[in-house]
């Protein structure tokens, strides 16, 4: 099968061209530097210069590829409207990404209960996301919509990823950043008392069910990816014991957004995000190996 893809020197997207190219199919890998083409065809993956915000060359390449996964940006509305506009009434397969934080409650460390289902969050059940993340939410929405105009749409909802990146970018967004900030000031912090949970999965996992929803998800099917959950003080404890410095000590969420930016600070490491993929394991036989992220922390970073 011929694929394209975004994100292709990305962590997710990376990874996933490596396991592609593995299965056997052609992948067409959109990058933004002619700096990683060289790398990109190493790894078996055909390099198209461009980036998301060049229309034209995202609608050549979906219009001639059997596939299209969109793993560059979740929150880009303007390409997927490329993408789709481009597939409409072919009847091929479009992944796309999207993170769980649409769930994510802001409590700068505080714990939440509240877990949800793919059936939660669906257009209709009367859930509303956060302000700042219901601009990801109609994109995810619009992708799932576009079934109705003939394309195999597919929204992947990931939550935390952990794994050693398969491709040119080795790490994911939320650990690697806790364990640099450690490394740098020599003390290891979670915001707040660090009892916010989000719920994880290791990338070979996350890598096999893209792999099984290219093949075998219906049109209009959304997804959350988990295979467990740990809270941000379990984390940081175990980081804290593999590179055996002091901590984990609060920070407060001013303080955290200053090292980390607002974004990363208030979503990625101080909320909470708790989900359960029930439809993945129903629909495609998603069956998780991994199960532990903070196992995977302390032999990593051993």
């Amino acid at each position: 099968m011929r694929i394209f893809l975004t994100g292709a020197t990305g962590y997710l997207g990376g990874s996933l061209a490596v396991q592609l190219v593995e299965a056997g199919h052609h992948v067409r890998g959109l990058t933004r530097s002619e700096n990683t083409v060289a790398a990109l065809r190493a790894r078996g993956v055909d390099p198209v210069l461009g980036d998301l915000d060049r229309p034209d060359v995202l609608a050549e390449e979906a219009r001639a590829a059997d596939a299209v996964i969109n793993a560059a940006d979740s929150d880009h509305a303007g390409a997927v409207t490329a993408l789709v506009t481009a597939l409409a009434g072919s009847g091929k397969p479009l992944l796309h990404t999207s993170g769980s934080s649409i769930v994510g409650e802001a409590t700068a460390g505080e714990p939440q209960e509240e877990v949800y289902t793919e059936a939660d969050v669906a257009e209709g059940a009367g859930w509303q996301p956060a302000p700042d993340k219901a601009a990801r939410v109609a994109i995810d929405r619009a992708v799932l919509a576009a079934a109705d105009r003939g394309v195999r749409s597919v929204v992947l909802c990931n939550s935390m990823i952990y794994g050693t990146g398969l491709g040119l970018s080795a790490d994911s967004v939320q650990i690697p950043r806790l364990v640099a900030t450690s490394r740098r000031t020599g003390v290891v912090r979670h915001i707040g008392p660090g009892a916010n949970i989000w719920s994880n999965v290791h990338l070979a996992d996350v890598c096999d069910l893209y792999l099984r929803a290219l093949d075998g998800a219906t049109p209009g099917s959304f997804y959350f990816v988990e295979n467990g959950e740990a809270s941000f003080r379990e984390i940081t404890e175990t980081i804290a014991g593999a590179l055996g410095l002091p901590g984990p000590e609060p920070l407060d969420i001013e303080s955290a957004i200053a090292e980390w930016g607002y974004e990363p600070a208030v979503y990625a490491l101080g909320s909470n995000s708790r989900v359960r993929g029930v439809a993945p394991r129903e629909e495609l036989d998603w069956r998780p190996r991994h199960t532990s992220v903070t196992d995977w922390i302390a032999e990593s970073l051993a």
